[in-house]
């Protein structure tokens, strides 16, 4: 396992799933970690345990800050304050994202679809943006965007979302190619991971939502965590712009159906 001792990250989105998997990830690997969330009392829980799991109980690594990833003046507290509380901002994991609409494109509200795009795409490039100008500009970083195999092949299922992950893996190759060399940008794309927000997605039962999977199971939050770990490490030293499918096998079947 590497080691992030000294090196400070940001979870958008931490208090629960994925999310909340990375923060838990990099904190055992050393690094302080800031969680943000817009729920206060779910974000607060989060990071009690978070802290309370620390080696030693060390709860001095953990931040967590209530935000709004719509909201510019949330993003921006969150950055400043991670950099006041901890010294740096090395590590940041745009992991918060939405998905309002599902189903035939010629129904959905155009104002759902705006949302999704803007907490998906534009709020992610905004953190980025900050976390340049509050740190990784002078002393660079590492950034991973939490994507979605919806993003890399249609499903018919969540068309919006996939559509707002595609911009987001886009978007990661554009900042990967602009920040290098001191700023890597990688994304990962999970298919269906076993999380509350995308319940929907197996909601006739796992082991038959699975059974599409060459590995036959869903994901777990910790597949996700565990590549996010390497990625910011200094192991993933010569990977940048990269997508880094976590999907069971299911996109080499030539299929994704609901993924």
């Amino acid at each position: 396992m590497t080691d992030l001792t000294g090196r400070t990250a940001l979870v958008t989105g931490g208090s629960r799933g994925i999310g909340y998997a990375i923060a838990a990830e990099l904190l055992s690997r050393g690094a302080a970690v800031t969680i943000t969330a817009r729920k206060p009392d779910e974000l607060a829980a989060a990071g009690e345990k978070l802290a309370s799991d620390a080696a030693g109980g060390d709860s001095s690594r953990v931040l967590a800050l209530p935000a709004n990833a719509g909201s510019a003046e949330s993003r921006e507290e969150s950055v400043n304050r991670t950099v006041e509380r901890f010294g740096s901002l090395d590590i940041l994991v745009n992991n918060t994202g939405i998905n309002p609409t599902y189903g035939f494109l010629m129904d959905v509200d155009l104002d759902a679809v705006r949302k999704t795009f803007d907490t998906n795409v534009v709020a992610a490039l905004a953190y980025v943006q900050l976390a340049y100008r509050a740190w990784m500009g002078e002393h660079g970083g590492s950034i991973v965007n939490i994507a979605s195999t919806a993003g890399l092949r249609s499903t018919g299922v969540i068309p919006a979302y996939g559509a707002s992950k595609a911009a987001l893996i886009r978007l990661t190759e554009e900042l990967a190619w602009q920040l290098g060399p001191a700023i890597r940008v990688n994304a990962v794309a999970p298919a269906v991971v076993k999380t509350r927000f995308a319940t929907a997605l197996y909601a006739e039962g796992e082991e038959k939502a699975g059974a599409a999977y060459p590995l036959k199971r869903l994901g777990e939050p910790e597949d996700i965590a565990n590549v996010v770990g390497f990625l910011v490490s200094d192991k993933a030293g010569w990977m940048t712009g990269e997508t880094v499918r976590v999907d069971g096998g299911v996109l080499s079947t030539g299929t994704l159906g609901s993924a």
